[in-house]
């Protein structure tokens, strides 16, 4: 039995107060879609776009809004995936000519999380309203597309910082959420530096720093090694890893899954893909993969070992060429 203190925090129940995700270990998840649409017409329908030299722009209705989002945490951090398409119509009075309505409809064909706010596209058409409708387009088209993308970055702001903090449940010491470390052993590359440790948020920002390398400059790296335990077989985690149906159960979504040597691989709505170099049944797989946000051509390679022990599995991962200052 382990020491008062030293015990797995993932069993540490006392520490939350309703004794259920420890730690925030265990993936949640909401759907956010119904949610974003409400707020999406909140903050569009009735929005005023205003030159003074021109006229006013008023949208009326937000006719289309077709997508998904989702707001997950895992391990303590929280993820987001959200893609849109919304379509508005729109009207205009001229101070020329105020007798004189202008109609005509906007699109915004990629509100998504590859995006920010300030590299959304706005289409725009005039649909009634004579030679006025020209000088309208062009205001919106310049002028009133800051005013709409601010909108935009109030949507995410608010799905970020309001709808999904009940995602991270807080303990009963801290009031905080908790975010699990996890022991990490980084083996020095040929000629380069020592053991070190580091958390599990690092790893993911090496994962960032990958697609950030400038290319045809000598960079110094580690590689990086992880391991766990985990209660059952080395056939059953094989296949928790492998099979179609576990896989789009954890990521909650479809899944691309070509398990064969040189099969691709695809999760979370294409946002990370790969493909397999090798596959040892229930000892050892070998893939590569990316972020669709990296530059093209820019992947991290993974090897997961796994062994059977008397009463568990155990799983090393193998990561090479990771910067000592990124990890």
């Amino acid at each position: 039995m382990a020491k008062w203190g030293e015990g797995d925090p993932r069993w540490i129940v006392e520490e939350r107060p309703d004794a259920t995700n420890v730690n925030n270990w265990h993936w949640s998840e909401k759907n956010a879609a119904g949610w974003s649409r409400d707020k999406i017409k909140l903050l569009f329908e009735g929005l005023q776009l205003e030159d003074p030299n021109l006229g006013t722009v008023t949208i009326k209705e937000v006719s289309k809004c077709e997508g998904d989002a989702t707001a997950s945490n895992r391990k303590g951090k929280l993820i987001f995936f959200y893609e849109w398409v919304v379509d508005m119509e729109w009207t205009a009075v001229l101070l020329a000519d105020p007798q004189r309505e202008v109609k005509g409809s906007l699109d915004i064909p990629n509100l998504s999380e590859e995006n920010d706010p300030h590299e959304i596209d706005v289409n725009v058409s005039v649909t009634s309203g004579g030679s006025g409708g020209d000088a309208i387009k062009d205001f919106i088209l310049k002028k009133g597309l800051v005013t709409l993308q601010a909108k935009v970055k109030e949507y995410i702001d608010t799905l970020k910082q309001e709808y999904a903090t009940d995602l991270i449940k807080p303990t009963k010491v801290t009031g905080q959420a908790v975010t699990k470390q996890s022991k990490t052993l980084i083996t020095p590359a040929r000629h380069h530096t020592p053991h070190n440790t580091t958390t599990a948020a690092a790893v993911n920002s090496a994962a960032q720093g990958v697609g950030k390398m400038d290319l045809g400059i000598k960079i110094k790296t580690v590689q990086l090694t992880l391991s766990q335990t985990f209660k059952c077989t080395a056939q059953e985690l094989y296949t928790a890893l492998t099979q179609r149906e576990m896989v789009a159960a954890f990521t909650r979504g479809d899944v691309k899954l070509e398990v064969v040597k040189g099969g691709k691989f695809e999760f979370f709505g294409g946002n990370i893909t790969g493909e397999f170099e090798e596959l040892v049944p229930n000892k050892r797989i070998v893939q590569k993969w990316r972020f669709k946000s990296w530059p093209s051509g820019h992947y991290s390679k993974v090897t997961l070992d796994i062994e059977q022990q008397e009463d568990c599995t155990e799983i090393m991962l193998t990561r090479p060429a990771c910067q000592p200052g990124v990890v």
